[in-house]
């Protein structure tokens, strides 16, 4: 009667053992408890008697930073995705100096010490201003490898005084620099892509001139990436009722039969020629139906002799009329 008693106690060991084996898995994750690095190259900028526009670097985790966090004399006064590395702060007194600093926080609630501070003073108030400044002139563009470029443009003119000058992308301001200045450095971008830009000048009263005459600049490749297929040369115009875009298409080494038509990052239409597409600049009007000002972004991309399509052009942004 033995041996079955010590097989049955064997095997139930046995099951123990791999039932403990089961039940323990993988590790668990290790707690997270490293904070984010300090954001770098905090820049403050007086836009008006009540606003400073705040800027800075990302900062890094071992996880991923999720978030910003700008303080005002020691108060928060915004939080803000980790995708967002700039903020106007608003509400301030005028004439006064204002200290600013940023963290930055991951998902576990870790938060990085405060950036170096850094001072603006708002602009003393004025009496009721509305006139804009003029646009920016001769805006031009040196790309800075494939990631960054330099912009630069003439100074504007207002009845009072610039305060700042706004770069936008795509519509989008990613970039302000003083009234002063008539230069901005703009990084994060991505190689063989193509981008336009356009300035803005703004005065102490937040009255915002009209854009300048757009630039385009297409970034240097990644070392062994194809060449950029992007149309060029867009035009974007509205008349009442209808935008006309105009456009050169890439040279494919064959003819360019389709270009897919996309309206604020979504695609819209495609535009076929069928197998005799026009030779030169091609041109195309579409109706639009949302009332006068409404704004879109206008990109093209071409359909290559492989079929897939190829890479975006620079944005045109127009206004229905």
């Amino acid at each position: 009667m033995q041996r079955p008693l010590a097989a049955s106690l064997l095997t139930a060991l046995a099951l123990t053992l791999a039932l403990a084996g089961c039940s323990g898995g993988a590790a668990p994750e290790a707690e997270d408890t490293r904070a984010p690095t300090v954001p770098s190259g905090v820049t403050a900028t007086a836009g008006s008697a009540g606003t400073v526009h705040v800027m800075w670097s990302a900062a890094t985790d071992d996880r991923a930073v999720t978030g910003y966090a700008v303080y005002s004399e020691g108060r928060k006064v915004r939080d803000l995705p980790a995708t967002t590395l700039m903020t106007d702060v608003v509400g301030l007194a005028p004439a006064t100096l204002h200290r600013f600093t940023v963290r930055a926080r991951d998902a576990a609630g870790n938060v990085s010490p405060p950036s170096a501070t850094v001072t603006a003073t708002t602009l003393r108030a004025t009496v009721e201003d509305r006139t804009p400044p003029t646009p920016p002139a001769a805006l031009r563009v040196t790309p800075d490898g494939g990631r960054a470029a330099t912009l630069r443009w003439s100074a504007s003119r207002d009845d009072t005084d610039v305060t700042a000058y706004d770069v936008y992308q795509a519509d989008t301001r990613i970039h302000t620099v003083p009234g002063t200045a008539t230069t901005a450095h703009v990084t994060g971008l991505r190689p063989g892509t193509a981008y336009a830009f356009t300035v803005r000048a703004r005065d102490a009263a937040e009255n915002s001139s009209p854009d300048s005459t757009p630039v385009d600049l297409t970034t240097a490749p990644s070392p062994g990436a194809p060449p950029n297929t992007a149309p060029t040369r867009l035009t974007a115009t509205a008349a009442k009722g209808e935008i006309t875009v105009t456009w050169t298409p890439p040279d494919t080494g064959a003819p360019v039969t389709h270009h897919e038509l996309h309206l604020n990052g979504r695609f819209a239409t495609t535009v076929i020629w069928g197998t005799a597409p026009p030779p030169g600049r091609a041109t195309y009007t579409f109706p639009v139906h949302d009332p006068p000002g409404t704004r879109y972004t206008v990109t093209l991309r071409a359909q290559l002799p492989d079929g897939t399509w190829g890479d975006l052009s620079a944005p045109r942004t127009v206004v229905v009329r």
